[in-house]
């Protein structure tokens, strides 16, 4: 999908993939299945045996779910209390068992916590964690990276990828910039976060409201030696965008007032929160670079609003109807009026500081390798080709597998 200057007010050339369409609404279902299948074709992990666990924030562990079931596996799905009701009612229809923790999307220490109460409770279990398995990593930088790739060679127009833009989150799908990176050489990697919760620009901590993304941590499989830029996203802005692209008045307004085309405006719904702090972040690295009309930044759709419809009667309830005030307010303050500030061009001392935030979540809590923290930044090449290079080992071992129990 790609979104108009009528709409961005920047010349450059927005293209995103779209995550609806995946079995769950969301593309993290591929990055369950990137943790999953690892461990289930080694013999790690025994399906009639073992309870799948999904730490996550919302999507990730929806999309454990609906993998596990498909093998019959019973899950325990653990996300913060605070995600939206949608999240939940779906979990409902496929998790075994749901653990709703203290916070919201910027709780993820909470979420750890639990995964180790499990795991001195319990000895049928098995945790999939999205932040640190590096499944997560490999189906990005394989299956998105060289999806990115197809698109922008066969999209309309021509045009060179300039920039890839993702909220971190468990630093997955950030992993296809390393692979856009080594095809598109001079390419630059953002990674966003909320300004209210700016742990990569600031070393900052607190809450915010774009579900899903999680931080007040770096994941142990970002590879931050790789990216270029850090953006701050307001979440006051995706969360009234979330209003001006979905109620009918917003949507009558961008067509008639700001002249977007009615078959893009019919489209915004394949928009969540995150989704629109990814284009936001677009946005603003096309302003700070100053690209031009055949320059091209991608992103990601993660999910749809189908996931925030409560969001928005929340807002509804609390603010009032929707009218052509609200819209163009909306319009003009939180998209219009979109600048550079809360962003941050990495030094090679950046990168370090933001690295080193990797030692105090995984080494001092989660009693991760000492040295491999080390080898992660101090041997960085050779460290992140070598996971790259895992691949086609799995896909032999998953062909051996399903050659095994007949399902070729």
């Amino acid at each position: 999908m790609e979104l108009p200057s009528e709409l961005t007010g920047v010349e450059a050339r927005i293209i995103a993939l779209v995550g609806k369409w995946f079995p769950t609404g969301s593309h993290k279902v591929g990055a369950s299945f990137g943790c999953l299948v690892s461990p289930l074709v080694t013999g790690q992990f025994d399906p009639t045996v073992n309870k799948a666990v999904w730490p996550s924030t919302g999507n990730f562990c929806r999309g454990g779910a609906y993998d596990a079931t498909l093998l019959g596996c019973e899950s325990i799905a653990i996300l913060p209390e605070q995600m939206s009701q949608e999240r939940f009612q779906w979990l409902k229809t496929v998790a075994g068992e749901i653990i709703a923790t203290p916070g919201s999307e910027s709780n993820v220490k909470e979420i750890y916590d639990k995964v180790w109460e499990l795991r001195r409770t319990r000895k049928d279990i098995f945790v999939f964690n999205q932040f640190s398995e590096f499944g997560n990593y490999l189906f990005h930088y394989d299956v998105t990276g060289h999806a990115f790739e197809d698109v922008i060679k066969t999209t309309a127009g021509g045009g060179k990828l300039r920039g890839v833009c993702f909220t971190t989150g468990s630093a997955g799908t950030i992993a296809s910039g390393d692979y856009l990176k080594q095809v598109y050489p001079g390419l630059k990697i953002a990674a966003g976060e909320a300004l209210q919760c700016p742990t990569l620009l600031l070393n900052g901590y607190g809450a915010h409201r774009i579900e899903g993304i999680g931080d007040k941590h770096v994941p142990w499989i970002h590879n931050v030696k790789n990216t270029d830029l850090v953006i701050a996203i307001d979440d006051a802005d995706p969360m009234s965008l979330l209003r001006l692209f979905n109620e009918p008045t917003g949507r009558k307004y961008l067509i008639n007032e700001i002249g977007v085309a009615e078959e893009l405006v019919s489209n915004l719904d394949l928009l969540g929160i995150s989704s629109i702090a990814n284009v936001l972040m677009a946005v603003k690295l096309a302003k700070y670079y100053e690209l031009a009309h055949d320059d091209i930044v991608a992103t990601v759709f993660t999910d749809s609003e189908g996931m925030y419809q409560s969001r928005i009667e929340e807002a509804r309830k609390q603010h009032g109807e929707y009218d052509e005030k609200n819209a163009t307010r909306d319009y003009a303050e939180h998209l219009a009026a979109l600048k550079t500030d809360s962003m941050m061009e990495l030094t090679y001392p950046d990168r370090k500081r933001i690295h080193n935030l990797k030692y105090y979540t995984w080494i001092e809590q989660q009693m991760f390798n000492l040295d491999e923290l080390n080898e992660q930044w101090y041997e960085s090449e050779s460290y992140w080709e070598s996971t790259q290079k895992l691949t086609p080992k799995i896909d032999e071992l998953i062909t051996q597998f399903n050659s095994k129990v007949g399902l070729l």
